[in-house]
C-alpha cells in the first residue's frame, strides 16, 4: 500500500539492501529500553528489510514494522525467520492503521528524510501514548582510512551526481528539522561494522545513489571501481572496521495540560 509522493529508491535493490547493510549499536537500543517497558508497543516506521526491527524484537515485546515498499517488506527479517513478536506491514509513516494513544515508542532508522514530516510527525502524535517516546537516527557517509580513501574517493564521484536532494538532510544529521515533542538525552555513537572486501562492495552497491547511476548511465559504479577497490583493500577476506558517524534523536511526548 503506497501512496502518491512515495519516493521509491530502495525497491530495485531491496535483495542488496537486506543482504548488506549493517547493524546498528546496541547502546541506541539499550537506550530505548531504559526509557520504554519490555511489555511496551512498538511502532518502527520505514522499516526496510528490518536492521533494526530485530534488536527492537529483542527488547520489546510487541513489534509493529512497516514499509512503504512492499519488495522490501518481502525481504524483511522478521518475514524471513517467522518472528512471534513482530508484525510486518506495507504502510506508509504518514498514514498507519495503528489506533490512537496505542504504542509507546515510535522509531525511524535511516528513513526520516524520505517523509512527509509534517504528517508523519503528526501521526506520532496521534498513535503515541502520552509519556512515549520518538526515537530517531541516521548515519553519515562512511569514514575510510587513508589507504582506502583513493578509491573510494574515486567511486563517490562517479554517484555524486546521483544522489536524491534528500541525502543533504542526512549529512546534515537532521539538524534542522521541526521536531514535535520535548528534547530527551541520546547517545551519540559510532556505527562500525566488521567487513571483509565483499561486504563492502554489496553495500557501496546498495546505496541509492548507486542505484540510480545504474538506472541513469547504464553503468555499474562498484563494477567501474572493483579493480581500485580490490588493490587498495589487500586480501578479499582481510577483514577491516568500518566506520559511519550516526546521529541520534530522543524526543519525549509529555503529559496532557490539566
Amino acid at each position: 500500500m503506497s501512496e502518491p509522493g512515495f519516493k521509491d529508491h530502495f525497491s530495485s535493490v531491496a535483495a542488496a539492501y537486506a543482504s548488506w547493510r549493517p547493524s546498528y549499536p546496541a547502546v541506541l537500543f539499550d537506550t530505548l529500553a531504559a526509557r520504554v517497558d519490555a511489555q511496551g508497543k512498538v511502532w518502527e516506521a520505514g522499516c526496510g528489510s528490518g536492521q533494526a526491527t530485530r534488536d527492537l524484537a529483542r527488547r520489546f515485546a510487541h513489534v509493529f514494522a512497516t514499509d512503504p515498499s512492499a519488495q522490501q517488506v518481502e525481504y524483511h527479517w522478521a518475514r524471513q525467520e517467522a518472528v512471534t513478536n513482530v508484525e510486518v506491514a506495507v504502510e506508509p509513516a504518514e498514514s498507519t492503521s495503528l489506533g490512537d494513544s496505542s504504542v509507546d515508542l515510535v522509531v525511524v532508522a535511516q528513513a526520516l528524510h524520505w517523509f512527509d514530516r509534517v504528517r508523519f510527525f503528526a501521526e506520532c502524535d496521534r498513535v503515541l501514548r502520552t509519556g512515549g517516546v520518538l526515537a530517531v537516527w541516521t548515519y553519515q557517509d562512511m569514514v575510510f582510512s587513508d589507504d582506502l580513501a583513493p578509491a573510494a574517493d574515486a567511486f563517490r564521484r562517479t554517484i555524486e551526481d546521483h544522489w536524491p536532494p534528500e541525502r543533504a538532510e542526512v549529512d546534515a544529521g537532521y539538524a534542522h528539522y521541526d521536531w514535535p515533542f520535548e528534547k530527551l538525552p541520546a547517545p551519540q555513537p559510532w556505527l562500525t561494522a566488521e567487513w571483509a572486501l565483499p561486504q563492502l562492495l554489496g553495500y557501496l552497491g546498495s546505496l541509492s545513489a548507486s542505484a540510480r547511476c545504474r538506472s541513469a548511465t547504464g553503468i555499474d559504479p562498484v563494477a567501474l571501481h572493483v579493480t581500485e577497490l580490490q588493490t587498495a583493500w589487500g586480501e578479499p577476506t582481510r577483514t577491516r572496521t568500518m566506520r559511519w558517524p550516526l546521529v541520534m534523536h530522543l524526543r519525549g511526548k509529555p503529559a496532557a495540560p490539566p
